[in-house]
């Protein structure tokens, strides 16, 4: 017997995964699927992928979702997307064919790019336009790599034959049979591209990076329906598309955060922590990023975010690099194995150092080793290591916004570590609530998409429906926490002490 709808199918397009997951109008997972996809690292801080990877990636499991979940596609009332964040796809406009790879958030591509750019007058003009900093991070410095390494991309951008997009923008154009070219609020916010201010694209950062407007997509909310999936892909039904949210976006509003000083920390490959600052934009004095939290209607918010480059990733490193690691599960039972690290600290800045420091020409280091570091000790350092980081994190946060965070709501794969989870209620002294549904992102994806379509009328209700699944309240004794944390800090600055040649 078929399942009642009606129902909401979440993309949710990741870094190293996608995964397609559908929902009931009571929040509830219905089904699930996931595939991953090459990573493509071409030399030292460099990462890729393919788009056409990335497109069947989700193309399948959209099939495998529905067909797991047993119900007919006429039960759908629409689909949200919520992506990657900043990673950078140029295609040709008539064939759709990329003209390279996709140059992945956490790249270090446009690097060098950064330094020949950087000077007060244009830090001071990203800053105050984007809420964002001049780094190989974002989107538009990977477009102008692409524009001057690619053998002419920058003629045929500005010919007006190519057009440029984050990862939503890729899927919405494939899923659509490429009639429609669009973005959201908050993937426009990571661009460098788009004054969150004046709620558009910018001229002035357009002349900057030298990017032709034809190329952009058009900028819209992040609940309402941009188009209609065509229905080769979708069991023979086009429904609408009509949800779109960067993925720590969607996360933040799948957490129900929506009072302002309401924070959550997302651990994926990366771990990014999102506090929610209401209507008003609130610049950083401390390193953060300020970035649009949802369009909804015409209302905008605003949240300041922390972003940590590498988190759960350090543990597919552990697997996968070092083979310390048959499954990423094995980690908690590894950690908790041993009652300490033994003042083993890892830093794993494998990509650079993200929010609060902003230093790209790091690389990750291990400090502490003695004859008898073992592996249990050096997994236990790379799971605190998320940790630590999130601390960091939150300094900043509170200094910048001036509120003292009473709990951390928590979500991301590497989150269901209960190691991790006690660990981290530990070194932020709050409690840290884990909910029932933890891949929120999705969640997030599935109530925009939804609200567009009258599976759920308001944000009170959807606040109604977050469950708690644990809480995690510290236990750490406050003199251990800070000789704890006093040492990462020791690391870091170490760290940073040997620059990547």
């Amino acid at each position: 017997m078929k399942a009642k709808g009606p129902f909401v199918v979440a993309i949710d397009q990741g870094t190293t995964s996608s995964r397609a997951m559908i929902f009931d109008a009571q929040g509830g997972v219905v089904s699930s699927a996931q595939r991953e996809f090459e990573q493509i690292f071409p030399r030292s801080g460099w990462v890729e992928h393919r788009p056409r990877d990335i497109l069947t990636s989700v193309q399948v499991t959209l099939t495998e979702a529905m067909h797991k979940a047993g119900i007919e596609a006429s039960a759908v009332a629409g689909i949200g997307i919520t992506n990657q964040r900043e990673t950078t796809v140029v295609w040709d406009r008539a064939s759709g064919e990329p003209v390279y790879n996709a140059l992945v958030w956490q790249s270090r591509h446009s690097a060098e790019l950064c330094e020949a750019m950087r000077s007060e007058a244009v830090d001071a003009l990203v800053r105050e336009r984007t809420g964002l900093l001049l780094d190989a991070y974002f989107s538009a410095t990977k477009l102008k790599w692409l524009f001057e390494h690619v053998e002419g991309v920058r003629e045929r951008a500005q010919r007006g034959e190519l057009l440029f997009g984050t990862i939503d923008s890729w899927l919405v154009w494939n899923l659509t049979g490429g009639r429609t070219h669009v973005t959201d609020v908050t993937n426009a916010s990571r661009t460098l591209l788009y004054d969150i201010h004046r709620q558009g694209w910018d001229e002035d950062l357009l002349a900057l990076f030298g990017v032709p407007a034809s190329m952009l997509p058009q900028v819209r909310g992040c609940s309402e329906i941009y188009g209609r999936i065509e229905p080769k892909y979708f069991f023979g039904r086009d429904v609408p598309i009509c949800g779109i949210a960067g993925d720590q976006q969607a996360a933040l509003f799948g957490q129900a955060c929506f009072e302002p000083g309401m924070a959550k920390n997302t651990y994926g490959t990366g771990c990014f922590m999102l506090m929610n600052t209401g209507a008003k934009a609130v610049p950083s004095r401390h390193g953060l990023l300020t970035t649009l939290a949802w369009k909804l209607g015409d209302e905008v918010e605003y949240a300041l975010e922390g972003s940590i480059f590498v988190a759960g990733s350090v543990v597919q490193w552990l697997r996968d690099g070092l083979r310390l690691l048959d499954r990423a599960e094995q980690s908690q039972a590894s950690a908790e194995s041993v009652d300490s690290t033994e003042d083993v600290y890892l830093v794993p800045a494998f990509a650079g150092l993200g929010a609060p420091y902003w230093r790209s020409d790091v690389r990750g280091a291990i400090f502490g080793l003695s004859r008898g570091t073992s592996r249990e000790h050096l997994v236990r350092a790379a799971l605190e290591s998320m940790a630590y980081q999130t601390r960091d994190v939150l300094a900043a946060m509170e200094a910048d916004a001036d509120i003292a965070l009473k709990e951390l709501r928590a979500d991301g794969g590497a989150i269901g570590n209960d190691f991790l989870a006690q660990f981290q209620s530990d070194m932020l002294g709050v409690p840290l609530l884990r909910p029932r549904i933890t891949e929120t992102t999705a969640l997030g994806a599935a109530y925009l998409a939804g609200l567009a379509v009258g599976v759920w009328d308001s944000r009170e209700q959807i606040a109604r429906l977050w469950q708690q699944d644990r809480r995690f309240d510290p236990a750490m004794e406050a003199s251990r926490r800070e000789r704890l944390y006093r040492g990462w800090q020791a690391a870091v600055q170490a760290t940073m002490g040997f620059p990547a040649s």
